[in-house]
């Protein structure tokens, strides 16, 4: 499947869902690319959990936040408020402010939950590829500054979680060295505040999505990064299904389904006990 064939086919199962919650543009800057859509009851109804989604692409621009429209509109019809958000590429604005757009449109749910009723307590961060180590770096960052809101849980799907490795093996042509700007060897610091695993332990709940026909070596890194985040002392659950790396964004695959039945079941029964469980 070509990309214009996978973005019709996400597009059109987004198109299918019935809007349950109006859909907000909002902007958390300034500038064009910083802004995200919000799925949120009305204000007055009771808080609900939300889910922040970035997207990936390995860092580049011609990717954008309809590649998760699907799964903010499954979302939606369980109950969930969703803050599908766009950002800076590392391509035409530098790694920095690619990461520092991740950080605010975060941070900005203390804002929206003024004028939605999201519950802060129960916010998950789940990003696909490059969107995962957006994510998790995001959280990282949360956890090590005591910032708000501290996220519940993490979901890496199909994840770019060791950038290092990612580097060394040429992960996207390229991917990691042009959005770093440089190899690892060149640009240490910026790898090991970056790298999910380079941050281990993270102190937050994960559950680490990994597509059985993906890419080997993207598949070999992320199941090395969820033995090595379970070893550092941080609650790991693992996924692996039949499929493609974008499966796991679509909400009708069987992989997809057991991350959103996993990733639901913690935020509204497990995190009432403290922890994240093996099925």
């Amino acid at each position: 499947m070509d990309e214009a064939d996978l973005l019709a086919g996400l597009r059109a199962r987004a198109a299918s869902y019935p809007t349950r919650w109006p859909v907000r543009r909002v902007g958390y800057g300034p500038i064009e690319d910083q802004f995200g859509y919000l799925r949120a009851p009305a204000p007055g109804a009771a808080a609900v959990p939300v889910v922040v989604l970035v997207h990936g692409g390995y860092w580049r621009a011609r990717w954008r936040l309809d590649l998760m429209e699907a799964l903010a509109c499954e979302f939606e019809q369980r109950s969930v408020a969703t803050w599908n958000i766009e950002y800076r590429r590392a391509e035409d604005f530098g790694w920095d402010a690619m990461t520092a757009d991740v950080g605010a449109a975060v941070a900005a749910l203390v804002r929206l939950a003024g004028t939605a009723p999201l519950d802060l307590e129960r916010v998950v961060l789940l990003g696909h590829s490059a969107g995962a180590q957006l994510a998790l770096r995001a959280a990282a960052d949360l956890v090590a500054t005591g910032m708000w809101p501290r996220p519940a849980l993490v979901v890496s799907l199909a994840g770019v979680v060791d950038l290092v490795g990612a580097q060394l093996r040429d992960l996207g042509n390229g991917a990691a060295r042009a959005a770093l700007g440089g190899t690892a060897q060149q640009q240490p610091d910026r790898y090991a505040r970056s790298s999910p695993l380079a941050r281990l332990p993270l102190g937050v709940p994960q559950l680490v999505v990994t597509a059985d026909a993906d890419d080997p070596d993207l598949n070999d890194l992320h199941r090395a990064y969820a033995a090595a985040a379970r070893a550092a002392g941080d609650e790991v659950v693992s996924i692996e299904g039949p499929g493609g790396h974008f499966a796991v964004i679509d909400p009708a695959s069987e992989i997809c389904g057991r991350c959103i039945s996993d990733a639901l079941g913690f935020i509204s029964h497990r995190s009432v006990r403290g922890g994240l469980e093996q099925p």
